[in-house]
């Protein structure tokens, strides 16, 4: 049972950075993204108006941050230092990390951004102001493959993700409305997990729980990114699920189509047009693979069926420590590639695979998280994905 990852992998992530950085003329990596600072020491925060400024040297790990990180931070093994402002905009955030820098003799720094994003109204100067700066995404390319840690904690997120899908449809029914049953579900499959865990589990929420389940339905189910309707459950809904759980940080995926009693013809048409479409894209994926083919088989599919018209996204999309991150599994992400390498798919790359059709009235779309091997594939999620295990009697 894997809750944490371990110390190991982030002593691996700085060597490689590390490594990177001989390669250039910089004297250190610095980055600004939220998830780049937590993939490589483990502090993890919220990004809002106050950058955060990590500063990665041969000997060195620093960073800067707003005074109500501090306490947060500073128990961290990994970090040499922490410089801090009082708050944004009064506490000059990028001169505060600037002045770091020259404390650790740093003139010249490998960037994942010329300053900090700008987020939730942020507008500050450029780091080029003061330094000089080239830019590089590292740790953007490294997240591509999974360790096989980084892996076991996805795993351990479909198992917990699988019981909040259990519970949603236990507690599906004609006459409930969608947003108290996806809560019911969420909260009774975190405290189990929790309960579980105990104190092996990493504190990673506020204020709610490590497992989501969910799902929209009726007519907004038409719509790939559909909100929860404000309306209660009637005979012959469509469902489209979603259930994940938070595990250090890591996340799966398990979406399912579902029905409020028995399907009519067309709609058991289009569930199984789907299910196909998806067990195609499943049965292309393997190492040494063309990322864009798989993309290319459902879309076939899809125009041999007639039904091409109705797709309205590609197949999926890498996940992680993002509930989106690259490769995507698009027809055209291996023209777009510098590398032909990056075109291919690797094992360690861990992908969520869900081609919907979506029709006037609904939609219909699994998603299922499959890790690459060196063999092959393995399926981290496992909730049944055929027409009568999806039926809500």
């Amino acid at each position: 049972m894997a809750t944490r990852l371990p110390s190991s992998e982030f002593e691996a992530r700085l060597d490689s950075i590390r490594g990177a950085l001989e390669d250039t003329d910089a004297d250190a990596g610095v980055w600004f993204g939220a998830t780049s600072i937590e993939y490589l020491t483990g502090f993890h925060h919220i990004q809002t108006e106050r950058p955060v400024v990590l500063a990665v040297t041969p000997n060195r790990i620093e960073l800067t941050v707003p005074r109500l990180e501090v306490e947060r931070v500073e128990p961290n093994p990994r970090i040499d230092a922490v410089h801090h402002y009082f708050d944004y905009p009064g506490g000059k955030p990028i001169e505060t990390a600037v002045s770091m820098l020259r404390g650790m003799g740093v003139d010249a720094v490998a960037a994942d951004g010329d300053g900090a994003p700008g987020v939730m109204g942020y507008e500050g100067p450029k780091l080029s102001e003061f330094l000089d700066v080239e830019t590089q995404s590292w740790v953007g390319r490294m997240r591509w493959e999974k360790t096989d840690a980084e892996v076991d904690l996805i795993r351990e997120s479909a198992k917990w993700a699988n019981l909040g899908h259990r519970y949603l449809t236990d507690y599906t029914e004609v006459g409930a409305h969608p947003a108290t049953v996806s809560q019911q579900a969420s909260t009774d499959a975190s405290r189990a997990m929790l309960d579980t865990l105990g104190d092996r589990y990493s504190v990673r929420v506020r204020g709610n729980g490590p497992v989501h389940a969910g799902y929209i339905s009726g007519t907004e189910t038409a719509l790939p990114h559909g909100h929860t309707p404000n309306e209660r459950l009637s005979e012959g809904d469509v469902l489209v699920t979603g259930a994940s759980a938070n595990v250090d940080g890591y996340h799966s995926e398990l979406e399912r189509t579902m029905f409020v009693g028995d399907p009519t013809d067309e709609q058991e048409h289009y569930f199984e047009l789907m299910l196909e479409a998806q067990t195609i894209a499943i049965d292309a994926l393997g190492p040494g693979v063309s990322i864009s083919h798989v993309d290319q088989v459902v879309w076939d599919y899809f125009e041999e069926q007639g039904v091409s018209d109705l797709a309205q996204h590609h197949v999926g999309h890498n996940i992680g420590l993002g509930g989106h991150e690259p490769p995507y599994i698009d027809r055209g992400w291996d023209e777009a590639q510098d590398d032909p390498a990056d075109a291919e798919m690797a094992p360690g790359q861990v992908y969520t695979i869900e081609p919907g059709i979506y029709t006037d009235e609904f939609g219909y779309r699994h998603s299922d998280t499959i890790a690459v091997t060196e063999q092959g594939t393995e399926w981290l999620t496992f909730f049944p994905r055929d027409l009568e295990s999806n039926i809500i009697r």
